[in-house]
């Protein structure tokens, strides 16, 4: 037997059910920066040298290390102090790097500067001017 309901049945999805799509893209995230806020490329380069959890997670195996020496093994303190300045080392490098001097990253170091200290920005304008 056929039951004639089924012609019916209606679909209904109350919030929080039914499918879901996230993007977890970390591009998303990278692509929402501003230039007066950062270079986004910069950004997206240094979370493939390491992602944000892992800088975290570092900084906080060193942290609880100074704070309680007991609570961490030494060793791996050390460690993560070396991996963490390796990280450092390599994000800085990335800075320097020619490809960071897009006109688009140098308009937003310019942004950054009007706003954080326009005494310098005047001054950066007087060079530039001649």
């Amino acid at each position: 037997m056929f039951p004639w309901i089924w012609l019916w049945s209606p679909n209904i999805h109350f919030p929080w059910s039914g499918a879901v799509a996230q993007n977890i893209d970390p591009d998303v995230l990278f692509n929402g920066i501003s230039p007066s806020a950062g270079d986004a490329d910069i950004e997206r380069r240094a979370f493939h040298i390491a992602s944000y959890g892992r800088q975290l997670g570092l900084i906080t195996e060193v942290l609880l290390h100074a704070v309680d020496p007991a609570s961490i093994d030494p060793q791996r303190a050390a460690s993560s102090l070396e991996r963490l300045k390796r990280i450092r080392d390599e994000i800085e490098w990335l800075k320097t790097d020619d490809g960071a001097l897009s006109p688009d990253a140098l308009l937003g170091h310019l942004a950054r500067l009007r706003t954080e200290n326009p005494a310098e920005f005047a001054r950066v304008l007087r060079i530039a001017n001649g």
